[in-house]
């Protein structure tokens, strides 16, 4: 609803300010203080130092910060090819009841807690034919498992609004189907691409709970290793850790937002 007087305008504005500041605005600047303080006993930090912010680009935190760009990067391209796959296959297919199942198994990983991901994974494959547990690769697949819904939804939201038109036009050109997909279809589709592309690294650099149940000791993300050193009563240092992790996380969005523009204005 439009509010049109300045009365109402103000009341709507300070409303704003009064969930906005303590929720959102004072949580970031009390993290960002933290990250550059070394003593803190009253209600501002009383010794600042930049020896945090140094600390985190050298040692475990770097090796964290390269494991989980990494991590980040191979689940996020996986969870897109595998997302866009299938709601491009959806599109095919004509029974509702396998439409369903298929929308079931891809939305069911944002349905449940990621803890409950985490474990499922630990359990399928710590025995059996196929050991993953202790290495790399469960933590891909966690993270791939948990983003990939994401990706679906997204681009599925998107073939919604395309247009049928353009990819029938190729059609009835002589265009064969594969050419109408990847010359047609694909490029209409790169500004969801994008988008799910950069909201799917986001998820994964953050990503906690499944991460903690599978992560091997010579494959620890930025996120547990942030938990380990605030266990350990290190919180200035993770919290210098987490600001990194933030800035970089941003840095690759606006990137990708970048693309994305490019892909719109086309």
């Amino acid at each position: 609803m439009l509010l049109w007087s300045r009365k109402h305008q103000r009341i709507a504005w300070g409303i704003f300010a009064l969930f906005f500041i303590p929720l959102f605005a004072l949580p970031f600047l009390a993290l960002i203080l933290a990250a550059f303080t070394k003593q803190w006993n009253g209600a501002f930090p009383s010794v600042m130092t930049f020896s945090n912010i140094s600390g985190a680009f050298h040692g475990d935190a770097v090796d964290a910060l390269t494991t989980s760009l990494t991590t980040a990067m191979v689940s996020s391209i996986i969870a897109l090819t595998l997302g866009t796959w299938a709601a491009i296959s959806i599109t095919q297919i004509r029974s509702r009841v396998a439409k369903g199942v298929i929308q079931t198994v891809f939305m069911l990983p944002i349905a449940v807690p990621s803890v409950v991901v985490g474990l499922s994974l630990l359990v399928a494959f710590s025995q059996g034919a196929i050991l993953l547990n202790g290495t790399k690769t469960i933590v891909i697949m966690a993270h791939t498992i948990l983003v990939t819904a994401f990706a679906y939804q997204q681009v599925t939201a998107a073939l919604t609004r395309l247009d049928p038109a353009f990819e029938q036009a190729a059609a009835s050109l002589g265009a064969r189907p594969a050419y109408a997909l990847f010359r047609v279809k694909l490029p209409l589709l790169l500004p969801a691409l994008t988008g799910s592309l950069g909201l799917c690294f986001a998820l994964s650099m953050g990503e906690l709970g499944a991460t903690a149940l599978v992560y091997p000791a010579q494959w620890t993300t930025l996120p547990v290793r942030i938990f380990g050193m605030d266990e350990r009563g290190k919180t200035f240092a993770a919290a210098a850790v987490t600001l990194v992790m933030m800035l970089i996380t941003l840095a690759v969005l606006m990137a990708v937002s970048r693309v994305r523009t490019k892909a719109n204005y086309r």
